[in-house]
């Protein structure tokens, strides 16, 4: 609701500046609502803050973001999460809140919840989990007992910590069988899955992973989870962008749930979804809220509407397409720079390589990367590998970035790994490093993630 003059002053603000809020609005001949101009009131209120905000911001648009779980949501999900809906506490769902006032965040939550529904071809949509570890959680909670058997991916194979990690909730209360890849071809050993759980019968099949770079095959893990009278659990947090701009294949037909999180490829705000057949929707309501979780956050709620409603679009469409193509793009073009590309390429949005042809070790190339601007992550390789790097492509393509500027993305991560300037001449490391950074910065300045924040912050 809009709010008047007298309600926006900020009694810490300087006059002068508050005067000239107001002016604006007055400009403007409407009345200042409370969340406009939200950065401005920041810096007047903190301006510590206020310049960390604005120096994360010019990093972001300085360098090559190439991490596999990020991405640069649209400016309407970033003023859903700067909305006056932070202020409101909603436990419970739609209709049946412990908490009143409700009667908008209710209207938020169902749009958001029959967005998802039409987005995925689900049944059923819980948006409320905050995060994509809190929606395993839930999921984990409405089928199993502590102590069940579940059969996921390994860890030192590509599997999440909610795979079995003994550091996690998942490894301390159930019992997890990993399965893995293949040696020669890095894929997954479906024959390995269905030998493992036919000695194992677990209560569950997760079939998901951090680091694997290929479609999973939804319908043989279905067969397998059918044979053991298992449930099968997808945990598609990374590809589900890609799912609902109908550049993945959809886990939804197969599995009776699927985990997900609502950044990454699909450009939402930072959180988790879960989806379902309708028979299970009352257990995987309960096991969000109360069991694993309090009240919603309805500012992310709402955010999550805005994104789901963005996908929905054909230019979201386009966008998850070309976010394939670029990644399968600089892909091909690291190998051709020496890089060892795991299962040979990608189908997804990520890739892993293995630096080691180059001499180097995970943490030094990244280090060396990201001196050059060049923004990634670590992981680790199957069988006993040394680890590996892990990139993507979705907040480049979010950009604007298409397969040229992929192949010269690929010249100076080579150029930087190897501590040669960016047109492939030894030139000394230090050197090498600037020039390369160079580069990175003029290729990056052509493709503005949001409007700059003013520099003198």
């Amino acid at each position: 609701m809009p709010a008047t003059r007298a309600s926006t002053r900020d009694p810490g603000a300087p006059a002068a500046a508050e005067a000239a809020t107001e002016a604006t609005a007055e400009a403007a001949g409407r009345p200042r609502p409370v969340w406009e101009g939200g950065f401005e009131a920041l810096l007047r209120q903190d301006p510590e803050l206020a310049g960390i905000l604005a120096g994360e911001a010019r990093r972001q648009a300085d360098g090559l973001q190439l991490s596999a779980a990020e991405n640069f949501t649209s400016p309407a999900v970033l003023a859903a999460l700067g909305s006056p809906l932070a202020n409101k506490y909603a436990e419970g769902y739609p209709g049946a809140r412990h908490h009143g006032g409700c009667e908008l965040v209710d209207l938020a939550e169902r749009i958001a919840v029959d967005r998802a529904k039409a987005l995925f071809g689900a049944e059923h949509a819980n948006v409320q989990p905050h995060s994509g570890s809190s929606a395993v959680l839930a999921a984990y909670a409405a089928l199993l007992c502590p102590g069940d058997t579940v059969l996921a991916m390994a860890l030192p194979q590509g599997g999440h910590l909610t795979h079995g990690s003994p550091a996690n909730f998942s490894g301390r209360w159930f019992d997890f069988v990993g399965y893995g890849v293949r040696r020669d071809t890095g894929l997954i050993d479906y024959d390995q899955v269905r030998a493992l759980a036919r000695a194992h019968r677990p209560k569950a099949v997760v079939c998901g992973s951090v680091s694997y770079p290929r479609h999973p095959d939804y319908a043989a893990f279905r067969d397998i989870a059918d044979e053991v009278g298992a449930y099968l659990v997808a945990d598609a947090a990374h590809p589900i962008g890609l799912i609902a701009g109908g550049a993945a294949p959809s886990p939804v037909p197969y599995a009776d749930v699927v985990c997900a999180t609502t950044h990454k490829v699909l450009r939402g705000p930072r959180g988790g979804l879960l989806l379902c057949r309708a028979g299970l929707a009352s257990r995987i309501d309960r096991a969000v809220f109360p069991f694993t979780q309090g009240g919603g956050q309805m500012h992310t709620v709402a955010a999550k509407a805005v994104a789901f409603g963005e996908a929905a679009g054909p230019a979201f469409t386009a966008y998850a397409h070309q976010v394939v193509a670029n990644a399968r793009t600089l892909a091909a073009a690291l190998a051709a720079e020496g890089l060892t590309v795991t299962t040979g390429g990608t189908d997804t949005h990520m890739m892993t390589v293995d630096v080691s042809g180059l001499v180097l070790d995970a943490l030094t190339a990244r280090g060396r990367l990201a001196a050059c601007g060049v923004v990634l992550d670590t992981c680790g390789l199957p069988h006993g590998a040394a680890p590996g790097l892990r990139l993507g492509a979705a907040a480049v393509t979010t950009q604007g970035m298409r397969e040229p500027e992929m192949a010269r993305i690929a010249v100076l991560m080579g150029a930087a790994l190897r501590g040669e300037g960016p047109g492939g001449a030894g030139a000394g490391e230090t050197r090498g490093t600037r020039g390369t950074r160079a580069a990175v910065a003029e290729l990056v300045a052509a493709f503005p993630p949001y409007p700059p924040y003013p520099d003198h912050i």
